[in-house]
């Protein structure tokens, strides 16, 4: 619960500072400028809002590693969800409008979080989990958004480093294996959802490991 409040408020710091000019920069997600992603969180935020009122009496069927569809293949922007993204985007044409609705709507999900009861059950895409392990997750989805937000940002704030442990500890979990020890926090993650390729000497690190990334996550 605390991870997820620590990387989600210094995720929309992040975007608070931006100026006007950074939205139309390429982001660390293929295909999508700043401005895409940031408006794909205001939609994060909303799936949190609705998930956490939306209790379930079923036995939780997922936790925060098996929350995730995980496959091989990247985003190739044919997805009708992607696409609507970016025309919302593109239509917010201010990026002062765009700051203040994930700022709304992102605070909104931020108190919800803290007031919510990490053992309840919550229902979500067909899938039940407790809070605790919803908002684990989404520790993971914060991090490697605010590396995408930064990726062409130099200057721009980090996520923190607790979350980025929690999040490369939850990577771990999901491959079923460890990176080496010897690689940054940032690097784990960037290279284990292939938003970097490796370099050889990194791929001969990883062993066994390389031949089932990246985790693409969905």
């Amino acid at each position: 619960m605390d991870l997820f409040s620590r990387s989600w408020t210094a995720l929309r710091a992040a975007v608070a500072g931006l100026r006007d000019e950074d939205f139309a920069r390429p982001s660390g997600c293929t295909g999508w400028l700043v401005r895409d992603l940031v408006c794909h969180l205001v939609i994060d935020a909303q799936d949190v809002l609705i998930t956490l009122v939306t209790p379930a009496a079923a036995e939780p069927t997922r936790n925060a590693a098996t929350y995730w569809n995980v496959t091989g293949t990247p985003p190739s922007g044919d997805d009708p969800l992607d696409a609507l993204t970016v025309r919302l985007a593109a239509a917010y044409q201010d990026p002062k409008l765009l700051k203040f609705h994930l700022d709304d709507v992102g605070s909104a999900a931020g108190r919800a979080a803290e007031l919510a009861d990490p053992g309840q059950r919550v229902s979500t895409q067909d899938m039940v989990l407790t809070v605790g392990d919803y908002l684990s997750a989404y520790v993971l989805e914060w991090t490697l958004h605010h590396l995408d937000l930064t990726a062409r940002l130099p200057g721009a704030p980090e996520p923190p480093a607790e979350g980025l442990a929690g999040a490369r500890a939850l990577l771990e979990e999901i491959a079923g294996a460890p990176f080496p020890a010897s690689w940054s926090d940032q690097d784990a993650l960037r290279i284990g959802t292939g938003r970097r390729t490796p370099t050889g000497t990194e791929r001969a690190e990883l062993g066994e490991l390389a031949a089932r990334l990246p985790l693409v996550l969905g």
